[in-house]
Formats: structure tokens, C-alpha cells, sequence
């Protein structure tokens, strides 16, 4: 029994809201002369949509999957918000039925994390159980988003500066008191009493961040930057203290999730993106240090092994869904063979498909489409064809497959 998968890669940066890239992945697979349907992931920036209208075909290429049965899920290096709400905008704008489980985003990934274990700590209590810091976004949306993934006790810049006005004193608490949360715990001060370290037993007495996580793109980077540095140099993650040895073992584990250095907004130059404030932190890391301390973190987002992993373990979660299928994407023999990435980005789309080496040994082809980033010209990173838009990338991947409207795919 062969499977074949699609996956697209949908491109185009909604220039007021900044709506996130979707990336698609669509299976159609075969067993005998029952044919079981595809599924797929699609991505917007350049792709579907364009300044929030809809391109050429981009929702007849979707309702023909829905049609056809043939699934679809979303993947996007955008992020800030639940995913129940950009979906919420994806279905009004293209008047497509879709549920928060078929969308990726950027910092979708980190719900993974939650049963996770952080390195030199107690291996029973999972990361969801203890403070975590996380930057980025309008407000207090990203905290929102990392409750609703399963994180219980997330602080953000918002809680400190307002308990701790003097650590960066060129804003105003005033700024934050819409949404500003007490502290579980103060943090640490000369004054009050002895100073807590890794192995001392009043270290639960003050504010431990235990994992830092870049959620979306900071607003205000000079804060965030002071933020992570005292907790990167402190003593195993307690605030207002300073290790007396720091090294790369030392450090708090510190999860970027998108390298992205640009945006396009309504302004019609590039805008910097959190690559860009990543770039920035690690100088301002490098100055600090001498250059004699390696700064440790994790990067996902697209182009990264990793995302490209977690989407295609969400495509098989929903292939078994929406065909019925018992736990174990090899079950009865059906194996997920093939995947169509068709995206608009060759540094990042492209770039990412090609290079991702699949855990299940499904092979990947990638599709450059010509309606978002891509202008012509040799690309970057070669595709397996290129194409005007995302009509003619699925016709094309299911031309692949020599399967036709109202026909049976066969492998």
C-alpha cells in the first residue's frame, strides 16, 4: 500500500497585520483500488494571499483539496497570537473551513516542550510546572498563547519591570499595568539577606526563570535584552544574582523560533524581524563577554530540521485522523512516502525542504511558486520546478502522481 503526501509551502506577509507565511503539505495515498486521500499544509505569504486578499485560484486550489478529501495543514514562521485566531482570519478571508490543529506556527512547536526536563534539575517535575520567561508580541498575547499550550507559571518582561522599575529604568511601569501579573516570588536583593545559589536550600525563596522563550518578535528590545542577559549570566537562572563562573553549561536553555531578519510591513522597505533582534543579542552577548563564552540556544521556524519535523508528525496526526487509521503511521502497511513543499521563499521554503531529512524516510520535492517573495531569476536554493501559483502547484504535484479530477491516484 503506497502513500503519497503533498506538502506546500504558501507564502505572503499580510502588509498591516503581518499575517504569517502558511506552509502546506497534501498526501494522497492508494491502497489497491481504494483510494485513501491526501492530506496537506499550506502557507500564505505569497502563496494564497496577498496584502489580505486572496490570489488568483488560491481558494479554488484549497476547496479542491477539500473536495477531493485530500487534507491540508498550516505552517507559518508568522506567530503572536493563538492559532484559533489566525485561523479565525484565514476562514473569513478565504471562506475556507479550518481547524487550529491544521496550523503551524512559528512557535507552535514549544507546546512539545512541556513535559520536558530542563538540564541539572529535578528530572520529575516537568518544564510546564515551573517559571519560564517568554518575550515577544503585543501585550500579554504571547503569555496567553503559552498558557493555552499547557505552561502554567509564565512570566513575561511586563511582570518584572513593573515589581522592579530600577532594572531598566528608561521605561515607565505604567506602561504594563493593563496586564502586568504579580511575581510568584521577588527577586533576589543584597538587602534581603544571603545570596542564593545552585546548591543553596533558600535558591526557592526568589524568582528562578528556569527556560527563556522568544515566542514572537520583541517590541522593545533594550529591555529585552538587559532581561536576558542578567538571566543568561546569572546563578542557575535566579534573578539578581550573577555566577561567579559562567559557561556555556551555565546558561538558562534559551528557545528562538523564528531566524527570520526581515518583514514586509506597509512600509515599503524590509523591516527587522526577530533574526534581527537575534543577530543584536548575540553582539551585545559577544561584547559582554569577551567573546570567550559560546551563547547555547535552540532555533526552530523554517528552514530548521526541527520544524519541518514537528509539521510533518502534525501531518501524520491528521492523516490518521481524518482516515480513521489506528495509532502508527505504518499501520496495515500504509507509510507516508512522498511530500510536495510548494512555497514562495527560496532562503527559507525551498531552502528548508531540501535540506530536511525526514525521520520516517518520506522524500520531499519542493515547488517555488512565482507570487510572493520569488521575483525571478536563478533562486538561492534550486526547487524541483517552479510555478505561477499554488493552482499550479497542486496540479502540478497531482499531475505527479497521474491523478486527475474525478479519478483514482496511483503510485
Amino acid at each position: 500500500m503506497a502513500v503519497q503526501c503533498f506538502m506546500y509551502i504558501c507564502g505572503d506577509v499580510d502588509s498591516c497585520e503581518r499575517f504569517p507565511a502558511i506552509e502546506s503539505i497534501l498526501a494522497i495515498h492508494h491502497i489497491g483500488l481504494f483510494l485513501l486521500v491526501p492530506q496537506s499544509i499550506p502557507a500564505i505569504d505569497g502563496v494564497l494571499l496577498r496584502s489580505s486578499n486572496p490570489l488568483p485560484r488560491a481558494r479554488q486550489a484549497l476547496a479542491a483539496l477539500q473536495r477531493h478529501r485530500i487534507p491540508f495543514i498550516l505552517l507559518t514562521n508568522g506567530g503572536g497570537k493563538h492559532e484559533r485566531d489566525r485561523v479565525a482570519q484565514l476562514n473569513d478571508l478565504l471562506s475556507i473551513p479550518i481547524s487550529p490543529s491544521m496550523f503551524i506556527q512559528s512557535h507552535t512547536p514549544f507546546a512539545d516542550l512541556i513535559e520536558s526536563t530542563t538540564p541539572n534539575e529535578d528530572p520529575q517535575t516537568p518544564l510546564k510546572e515551573k517559571a519560564i520567561l517568554v518575550i515577544g508580541g503585543d501585550g500579554d498575547q504571547c503569555r496567553k498563547v503559552a498558557e493555552s499550550y499547557g505552561f502554567k507559571n509564565v512570566i513575561i518582561p511586563a511582570d518584572i519591570i513593573t515589581t522592579s522599575p530600577s532594572l531598566w529604568p528608561f521605561t515607565s511601569p505604567q506602561n504594563y499595568s493593563d496586564y502586568a501579573r504579580t511575581l510568584p516570588l521577588p527577586i533576589y536583593n543584597p538587602s534581603l539577606g544571603p545570596r542564593p545559589s545552585s546548591s543553596s536550600s533558600i535558591q526557592d525563596k526568589y524568582l528562578r526563570i528556569h527556560s527563556i522563550f522568544i515566542f514572537n518578535d520583541p517590541h522593545e528590545w533594550a529591555l529585552d535584552t538587559q532581561l536576558l542577559l542578567d538571566i543568561l549570566l546569572s546563578d542557575s537562572g535566579i534573578l539578581g544574582t550573577q555566577s561567579s563562573r559562567p559557561t556555556t553549561n551555565t546558561q538558562v536553555p534559551l528557545y528562538f523560533s523564528n531566524p527570520d531578519l526581515h518583514w514586509a510591513s506597509q512600509y515599503h522597505l524590509p523591516r527587522l524581524g526577530q533574526g534581527g533582534f537575534q543577530a543584536a543579542f548575540k553582539g551585545v552577548w559577544d561584547a559582554v563577554t569577551g567573546g570567550k563564552i559560546p551563547l547555547n540556544y535552540t532555533l526552530i521556524g523554517k528552514p530548521s530540521q526541527e520544524t519541518f519535523e514537528f509539521a510533518e508528525k502534525r501531518l501524520m496526526a491528521h492523516r490518521r485522523d481524518l482516515l480513521g487509521l489506528p495509532n502508527g503511521e505504518a499501520a496495515g502497511g500504509a507509510r507516508l512516502r512522498k511530500v510536495y513543499m510548494v512555497g514562495d521563499n527560496p532562503e527559507s521554503d525551498i531552502a528548508g525542504g531540501n535540506r530536511f531529512q525526514s525521520p520516517i524516510g518520506s522524500k520531499w520535492d519542493t515547488i517555488l511558486v512565482r507570487s510572493g517573495v520569488y521575483d525571478g531569476g536563478e533562486p538561492a536554493h534550486s526547487p524541483t520546478t517552479t510555478v505561477n501559483g499554488v493552482w499550479d502547484a497542486v496540479e502540478w504535484a497531482l499531475d505527479q502522481e497521474r491523478w486527475a479530477d474525478g479519478e483514482e491516484g496511483k503510485a
